[in-house]
């Protein structure tokens, strides 16, 4: 397997002296991850526009502020997926100018996106969580095309600001408009991420040509296989490897082409139903630990685990 090409990104945590353990995204594609099945699930969105710097639990103190544990944590059980969005560059915030919301529903045959402005972050209690987890419209202005979110959350992981960064200015150059950075979307080892809302596909391992290429897919409403970590509305990883190797095997590149419909579990094996233009598919999915590991400066030691297709037939 080739080796995925790194950007240079200069010393830091993720590019270390000599000596000194790399950052777990550097060796992660040093050691030739592959990230197909490693999205972690959301089915909607509600996206905070938070200017300046973020520390490890700033999402959290955000959404403290406004909303109880209790209607948190019944969203989160439906799929809503709170994060904090800020424009890419300079993390500004015009006194009195007003915040950035976005809320969006990932649900095949449910796509969409809204957008409000607030002037103050407690106009949120109002917002009704629930309908939002459900995929009921109605919240706020139509917002047409995807949204580009691109994790730079460095006080989590400081690969994700390393990898991410210079996506989001590229991507922003590019798509004026359209692209955020994100907070933590999870996959530290994965950075840089880029999450394409209300579509729901992550993309990792990005380099800034992946993360064009897999922008000018998504506009045109397709999925750009390479780098893909997962559809995000699927029901489990089992689910997101079988649709990425049943969108390698046929070449369907549209949103939804490819869907896995059912999962068996089967021992150490889960069977996979998918629906490809037309077809079905069963996919028996093995989830798999490599030989391949080692020291990090982000976590104690990385190992790398995936998926392998032990057989795929039509049914």
């Amino acid at each position: 397997m080739p080796k995925r090409d790194v950007p240079h990104s200069g010393p830091g945590i993720c590019f270390p002296g000599r000596n000194a353990a790399p950052g777990c995204a550097a060796l992660t594609r040093e050691l030739g991850g592959e990230p197909a099945g490693t999205a972690a699930r959301m089915t909607s969105w509600l996206l905070v526009e938070q200017p300046g710097s973020w520390g490890p639990d700033a999402l959290e103190d955000v959404l403290a502020s406004v909303f109880s544990p209790e209607r948190l944590d019944a969203a989160r059980a439906a799929g809503l997926r709170p994060l904090l969005i800020r424009k890419p560059g300079r993390h500004v915030r015009a006194p009195g100018a007003p915040r950035t919301v976005y809320v969006a529903s990932g649900l095949p045959g449910n796509r969409w996106t809204e957008r409000l402005d607030i002037a103050d972050l407690a106009e949120l209690a109002h917002l009704d969580l629930e309908a939002v987890a459900a995929g009921r419209r109605g919240h706020g202005e139509p917002v047409s095309g995807p949204l580009f979110l691109v994790c730079t959350h460095g006080s989590k992981d400081m690969c994700c600001a390393v990898f991410g960064r210079p996506l989001a200015t590229s991507l922003a150059q590019n798509h004026p408009g359209r692209v955020w950075e994100v907070s933590h979307v999870g996959g530290d080892r994965w950075a840089g991420n880029l999450l394409t809302v209300p579509d729901g596909c992550l993309h990792g391992s990005l380099a800034v040509p992946d993360a064009e290429l897999a922008a000018k897919e998504a506009l045109s409403g397709n999925v750009r296989l390479e780098n893909l970590r997962g559809r995000t509305s699927a029901e489990s990883a089992w689910s997101q490897f079988a649709e990425i190797e049943i969108r390698g095997r046929t070449g369907l590149r549209g949103l939804d082409a490819v869907l896995a419909v059912a999962e068996e579990s089967l021992g150490d094996t889960r069977n996979v139903l998918v629906n490809a233009g037309g077809r079905r598919y069963e996919v028996a999915v093995r989830r798999t630990v490599s030989t391949a590991s080692g020291q990090t400066r982000c976590t104690a030691r990385l190992v790398l685990t995936g998926f392998v297709a032990e057989s795929v037939r039509e049914v």
